[in-house]
């Protein structure tokens, strides 16, 4: 029951953020659709780290390149997710206000996307790599 929980909640919060992505482009006043872009980096996020958890063995406890590499890529990509909308508006293709409405809904997707892998990324009986 709890990981329903947990997965109706992530799934509420996934639809939270996107509402916010699509506010901030297709409001009558935005009006502009350059910001979803940054669905690409949402695909994109989580990879490294699932080819790095798929490599490397979770037993040793000393740090392990590869998945310091992982970590290392999704860092980039998410900081590449709050740094277009930014751009965007500096450059004058959306409005201010369309890129708060994108942070927020980066801060969002990002977070509910953590919380995925902190809630099915250990390998008990509810995990997702049984998917």
């Amino acid at each position: 029951v709890a990981g329903i929980t947990a997965l109706i909640s992530l799934s509420f919060g996934g639809a939270i953020g996107l509402m916010f992505l699509m506010l901030g482009c297709a409001l009558p006043i935005y009006n502009k659709y350059w910001p979803l872009f940054v669905l690409f980096f949402y695909i994109l996020s989580p990879i490294p780290y699932c080819i790095a958890r798929r490599l490397v063995d979770d037993t040793d406890a000393m740090s392990n390149a590869c998945k310091e590499l992982a970590i290392f890529l999704t860092t980039g990509i998410v900081v590449s997710a709050f740094g277009l909308p930014i751009v965007f508006a500096r450059a004058h293709l959306i409005e201010w206000g369309a890129c708060a409405l994108v942070l927020t809904g980066n801060t969002v997707i990002f977070a509910t996307i953590l919380g995925f892998f902190l809630v099915f990324g250990s390998n008990d009986d509810f995990s997702w790599q049984q998917w």
